[in-house]
C-alpha cells in the first residue's frame, strides 16, 4: 500500500480547514477531471510489441451475447507482465472497507482486453502500457534486485509514490512517471465503471423510483416557476 504522504487532501467549503481524503476519493476525483481533460502521452510513442490482428465487434456488433476474454481478438499480456499489472493494481487501487480491490473485480483483465483490442485508442495506449511494464519492473530490479511483484509494500508503495507523490518527479523518472499515469488513468478507469466501482462512488444511475412528486418547491422557486 502506498504511504501516507501520498494520500492528498481536499479543502471542504466553508472553512479553510483540510480533510485527508481516501486514495479511493482521490482517484474518483481524478476520474472527473480526465473526462474533461485527456492524460498527456506526448513522447510515448514506441512499438514494444505489434498489435494483433483482428477486426473487433464489427458494424453490427450482437449487444445481447456474452463475449469471452480473447474470443474477438488475441490478448497480450505474457505471465509475467500480468503479475506486474496485478501487482501494480493491487497498489493503485487495494481494497478498502466494503470496497473489493481493483484485481478482485477484473481490472488486469480489463487492461489486457483494451491494449489488445484494434481500435485507435486503445492502439495508442498499447506501446504506453507495455513500456510503462517494462519500466516499472527495470526499476524495480535497479532499486531492491526483485521483481516489482517480489517487492514488499512499502518498497512498491515508494516507488510509485516517487512517479506520482506531491514532491516533484526526479528528473531521471519522469519518462517511468507518464508512463505510471497513463497505466493508472486506465486501473481507475476500468475500475469505476463496474457495478461495484460505481457503488464506491455512490452512482445509482438509471434506478426506477417507486413515486415522484416533480421537483422539489425550493428548487421551482429558485428557477421561478413556482
Amino acid at each position: 500500500m502506498i504511504p501516507a504522504p501520498f494520500r492528498p487532501t481536499l479543502a471542504m467549503e466553508p472553512t479553510t480547514e483540510t480533510v485527508p481524503l481516501r486514495r479511493r476519493e482521490a482517484i474518483a476525483w481524478m476520474m472527473l477531471a480526465a473526462s474533461a481533460m485527456a492524460a498527456p502521452t506526448a513522447g510515448l510513442r514506441g512499438s514494444p510489441s505489434p498489435a494483433p490482428a483482428a477486426r473487433g465487434y464489427g458494424l453490427d456488433p450482437d449487444l445481447l451475447r456474452v463475449y469471452r476474454p480473447g474470443e474477438l481478438w488475441p490478448l497480450t499480456f505474457t505471465a509475467a507482465q500480468r503479475r506486474t499489472v496485478v501487482a501494480l493494481c493491487e497498489v493503485i487501487l487495494p481494497a478498502e472497507g466494503e470496497a473489493p480491490s481493483a484485481v478482485a473485480v477484473g481490472v488486469p483483465d480489463f487492461l489486457d482486453e483494451w491494449i489488445s483490442a484494434p481500435y485507435p485508442e486503445q492502439r495508442a495506449d498499447r506501446p504506453i502500457v507495455l513500456e510503462g511494464i517494462a519500466w516499472i519492473e527495470a526499476e524495480a530490479r535497479r532499486r531492491h534486485g526483485r521483481d516489482f511483484a517480489d517487492l514488499t509494500d512499502a518498497e512498491r508503495g515508494g516507488l510509485c509514490s516517487a512517479l506520482c507523490g506531491p514532491a516533484p518527479v526526479a528528473e531521471e523518472l519522469r519518462s517511468g512517471a507518464a508512463h505510471f499515469r497513463k497505466i493508472r488513468h486506465l486501473v481507475a478507469g476500468g475500475y469505476y465503471t463496474t457495478p461495484a466501482g460505481m457503488k464506491d462512488l455512490g452512482y445509482v444511475g438509471n434506478v426506477p423510483l417507486a413515486s415522484f412528486d416533480g421537483p422539489p418547491v425550493e428548487v421551482l422557486r429558485r428557477l421561478g416557476l413556482e
